[in-house]
């Protein structure tokens, strides 16, 4: 059996929080199980502890502040995320770091978010789960400052160039792919790039809702991409790198699991 591990599942999505015992058979049917839920504020990642409270060996999160939200970020966030942190179901501290494609947060406060979350990483020996949009140099900059100190960073949904990406593995960060590989209007550069991504630093992710592979034969009637699509993508990736199904699985499984200090057996029921 090839198991799989999705390490961005934005399951508090009002697209699919209703849903959300569904969206977990279904996927453990595809043998992706656990999902890692992400959490992008305080109050979201609290909620994505109570979540994955119901669904334990299931579900793991995430919990931190995305730049969208880092305009809210305060000392009193940093003593809330230490304590939301100890919690066992929580595997990572992010979603943090910057974007500036978007905005919704002030550039000097998206820095600042994204130093202090880093800073708590290191001081819990915990592994960091990052963003990056149209903000590479001043990231790689703020990741660097840190590096040494975090036993583990990934950069997830990576839709970067090579230099880019050179930067990211210099860092040795892991590097998370999603369905953009599928996109012929957007992902072209990242489907050239994925071949470059060393076995023991590539993860798979879909990010759902979110980035529904359009390449997807039959289409789903619905847009929204969800967890049990993961092995389509991990298939998109191990052609466009030449290599084998199975091998590339193997190697996105035991990165995730490895990164997000999982255990070995997962039995991926309640």
């Amino acid at each position: 059996m090839i198991k799989h591990i999705d390490i961005a599942v934005n399951l508090l999505s009002p697209s699919l929080i209703d849903k959300c015992g569904d969206i977990i058979i279904q996927a453990a049917k595809q043998h992706v199980s656990p999902l890692i839920v992400i959490g992008s504020e305080l109050d979201e990642s609290h909620q994505a502890i109570m979540l994955c409270n119901q669904y334990p060996s299931q579900l793991f999160c995430t919990t931190g502040v995305h730049p969208h939200y880092a305009s809210q970020w305060s000392n009193a966030s940093a003593d809330r995320l230490k304590q939301l942190a100890k919690q066992s179901s929580v595997v990572a501290i992010g979603e943090c770091g910057l974007d500036y494609n978007r905005d919704f947060s002030p550039r000097d406060k998206q820095r600042q978010a994204f130093r202090a979350q880093l800073e708590i990483a290191c001081e819990l020996n915990m592994p960091v789960y990052m963003h990056c949009r149209d903000a590479h140099d001043d990231f790689i900059e703020i990741v660097n400052q840190y590096r040494a100190d975090l036993p583990n960073a990934v950069l997830h949904c990576f839709t970067g160039n090579k230099q880019e990406l050179d930067a990211c593995l210099a860092a040795d960060l892991y590097i998370g792919i999603t369905g953009w590989i599928c996109d012929e209007r957007r992902g072209q550069a990242l489907a050239e790039l994925v071949k470059f991504i060393p076995d023991n630093r590539i993860m798979a992710e879909t990010d759902a809702p979110y980035l529904l592979p359009r390449s997807m034969r039959p289409k789903p009637k619905s847009s929204k991409n969800l967890p049990q699509y993961l092995p389509y993508i991990i298939e998109s990736m191990a052609k466009l790198r030449s290599q084998d199904y199975t091998e590339l699985a193997q190697h996105c499984y035991q990165n995730s699991r490895i990164f997000f200090n999982l255990p070995s057996t997962i039995s991926g029921k309640k």
